[in-house]
C-alpha cells in the first residue's frame, strides 16, 4: 500500500536541506507554502507519496534535518501520514 506524508515545516533553515536530501533519497516531493499555528508563522508543507516499504527511509530523512530545535516556541516539524487507496501518474 502507498503512503502519503504531511511533513509541515516549521524551521526555515530546513526547508532547502530538506527537499535536497529527500530528491537524493529518489523521492518524489511538491513544497507548497503555508502559514498556520498560533503564532501564524511563515512554513512549508511537503507532499510526499511512497511505498510503504520506503516509508521508514523517508521518516529518518525528514527527522534526521528536522532535528527538533530547542526554542521555546516549539518543534521543527509536524508529519502526518497517511494511507492512499489509489494511487496514478496522469
Amino acid at each position: 500500500m502507498s503512503k502519503l506524508i504531511l511533513a509541515i515545516i516549521f524551521n526555515s533553515d530546513a526547508v532547502d536541506p530538506l527537499s535536497q536530501a529527500l530528491l537524493a533519497g529518489g523521492y518524489s516531493v511538491t513544497k507548497i507554502s503555508s502559514t498556520g499555528g498560533f503564532l501564524r508563522r511563515q512554513n512549508a508543507t511537503f507532499v510526499i507519496g511512497v511505498e510503504e516499504g520506503r516509508l521508514p527511509d523517508a521518516m529518518t530523512i525528514i527527522r534526521d534535518v528536522c532535528r527538533p530545535y530547542s526554542r521555546p516556541e516549539g518543534h521543527a516539524a509536524t508529519i502526518f501520514v497517511l494511507d492512499v487507496a489509489e494511487f496514478t501518474r496522469g
